[in-house]
């Protein structure tokens, strides 16, 4: 069995990064194959982690839709869905320690529903080939209202150090109760803490409760900032950044 981990939380927070840097933690200690699931229409965790990619799972979909309809033969006389499993196969972009599957834009303006079951699917099937899966959802709580996430073992809860992001933070804990997801575990990380405020952060946290196994604080960080505006991969992130030592004590101290 994969053991899963995901991150949720609103839109700025840094999920995306630090789903990143999960993944160059697991491959550092040597737990590899990895698969990186990158579940947001507004896809960009390839960008992250220093990856092409050629295709998603939204533009697939797409593609094998059109040729229903226009008539075209398919290749071998596959089926529609044989067709879409191998182009699903041919999708997943190979890397050293990881390989990475996309979902990308859903088929209609606002519809995103068959989009989320085909990534849920193909997540399922093919997590059975990895021991670690990680997966960086959409902004908000969408991703959990369709149930593209659940099986998870280690659910981050990510937010910025406002009490916007922490009111999120607390609804996306409380509708993984509500609709009785499997998520074994639920941490909080509050992203981009400054020394200044650490105690009055972690003083708001307690005082609003929102029911997470914990929390732990990241630091602001200058590198991350740079890396951002000029569109490296934080993949490469310098192993003295204090985000990457912070956050690897975070991951090495819940036994992942």
């Amino acid at each position: 069995m994969s053991y899963v981990i995901a991150f949720s939380g609103k839109g700025g927070t840094g999920k995306t990064t630090l789903a990143a840097l999960t993944i160059r933690y697991l491959k550092s200690k040597g737990k590899t194959p990895i698969l990186a699931v990158d579940a947001d229409s507004n896809s960009c965790l390839n960008e992250a982690l220093g990856v092409e990619v050629h295709t998603t799972i939204g533009a697939l979909r797409e593609e094998s839709l059109q040729t229903v309809r226009s008539g075209m033969d398919r290749p071998g006389g596959m089926s529609t869905e044989e067709l879409f499993d191998y182009q699903v196969q041919q999708s997943i972009v190979e890397a050293e320690g990881f390989d990475l599957i996309v979902m990308g834009r859903p088929e209609g303006p606002g519809c995103y529903c068959a989009a989320n079951n085909i990534i849920r699917k193909y997540t399922d099937r093919l997590s059975e080939d990895y021991p670690y899966v990680v997966i960086d959802n959409e902004a908000g709580m969408e991703h959990l209202s369709r149930r593209t996430t659940h099986s998870v073992d280690l659910m981050f809860i990510v937010s910025d150090p406002t009490k916007k992001g922490l009111i999120t933070a607390g609804r996306i804990n409380s509708l993984i109760d509500e609709l009785n997801l499997d998520v074994k575990r639920r941490i909080l990380l509050v992203n981009r803490v400054e020394d200044s405020t650490r105690e009055e952060v972690s003083s708001m946290i307690r005082e609003m409760d929102l029911g997470t196994e914990g929390f732990f604080l990241l630091p602001l960080d200058d590198e991350i900032a740079r890396l951002d505006l000029t569109g490296e991969p934080v993949f490469t992130i310098s192993e003295n950044t204090g985000l990457l030592r912070g956050f690897y004590k975070i991951l090495d101290s819940l036994g992942i």
